[in-house]
């Protein structure tokens, strides 16, 4: 096993770092469980993932939290057995972070399906902060629409009592769900997590640190519920590129659609919707990205950085 040895992340970095050819190598013997036909349902719009890149880095991830996932587990039945406590269930909580455009959506996805293929077949849940978002008439209220995911457009409230709720083994934990046709929360519509052996959690600031209470007062932050994170990677102007053609292909695709919210986008000039998906990047996701989710970036347990084929070059897992 090869280490690279140099890191912008951080120096000294808490971080061993592998190219993508030295990374692959780790997959040992972890069968591929995907067919190409289970990739094309996974993928999200503009974000290709090949074959390839499942057996270069998603297996090898696969089979290390398989490792990390038992050793988990095996804690938590020791420290249940030492406590004299009944039986229970802890699930095992992922977290995935990163920009919009980077394709967290396809890496959630991907890696729910793997996981729910190992040998023992485990149950698998998979939920985005999308469905607590405050609903839109909401953000009106507040001015904060063109915040729509920055931090304070979040219900932060709910996401921690849904996941102390999951993380506590408790049955039928319900999640808002979110519409991206309509472009808001679906009232009175929800997804129920039922004591899930892994939860994927996937969104934008998810491992974003809260303000710590001056008095010492207990204050959960989402992260505190993940055992282990995610942070998708890329250069500013890759993300930048992938959300301004994402925006244009939806432009010709699921915008046409009557109840699309975007759909008066359609009716835009190829030039002039190209300028308003420009601003957009600017005004709304640039800033959020500096602002908000690169800086949470060093927190992550593992981080995967992407190259302008959307293929991931590098990989970056924190030290035990």
């Amino acid at each position: 096993m090869k280490q690279i040895v140099s890191h912008p992340l951080v120096q000294p970095s808490p971080y061993r770092v592998f190219s993508r050819n030295d990374w692959s190598h780790l997959r040992a013997d972890t069968p591929l469980t995907l067919t190409v036909d289970d990739l094309v349902r996974l993928q999200s719009v503009n974000d290709p993932m090949s074959v390839e890149e499942v057996v270069a880095i998603y297996l090898p991830l696969s089979r290390l939290l398989s490792l990390y996932v038992a050793a988990t587990q095996g804690l938590f039945k020791a420290t249940q057995r030492f406590l004299g406590a009944e039986d229970g269930k802890m699930p095992y909580v992922i977290g995935i972070a990163g920009s919009v455009a980077v394709g967290k959506s396809t890496t959630a996805r991907v890696l729910k399906a793997l996981l729910s293929r190992w040998p023992n077949t485990p149950k698998v849940e998979l939920v985005t902060t999308d469905g607590f978002l405050l609903p839109n008439a909401e953000l009106q209220r507040l001015g904060l629409m063109e915040r729509k995911g920055f931090p304070e457009s979040y219900d932060a409230a709910a996401i921690v009592r849904f996941l102390s709720a999951v993380k506590a083994g408790e049955r039928s934990v319900r999640a808002p769900t979110y519409s991206h046709l309509t472009y808001d929360v679906v009232p009175g519509d929800y997804v129920t997590v039922d004591r899930p052996d892994i939860l994927i959690f996937e969104g934008l600031n998810v491992l974003q640190p809260g303000r710590l209470a001056r008095d010492g007062r207990a204050i959960a932050f989402v992260s505190d519920f993940f055992d282990f994170s995610v942070y998708l990677d890329a250069e500013e102007e890759l993300i930048r590129e992938w959300y301004i053609s994402r925006f244009m292909r939806l432009r010709d695709t699921a915008f046409q659609d009557p109840r699309s919210f975007f759909q008066r986008y359609t009716k835009m000039s190829e030039a002039d919707a190209l300028a308003y998906a420009t601003g957009l990047w600017e005004k709304i996701n640039l800033p959020n990205l500096r602002e908000n989710i690169l800086p949470t970036r060093p927190r992550a347990s593992l981080v995967l950085r992407k190259g302008a084929s959307h293929m991931i070059e590098e990989v970056a897992l924190r030290k035990l």
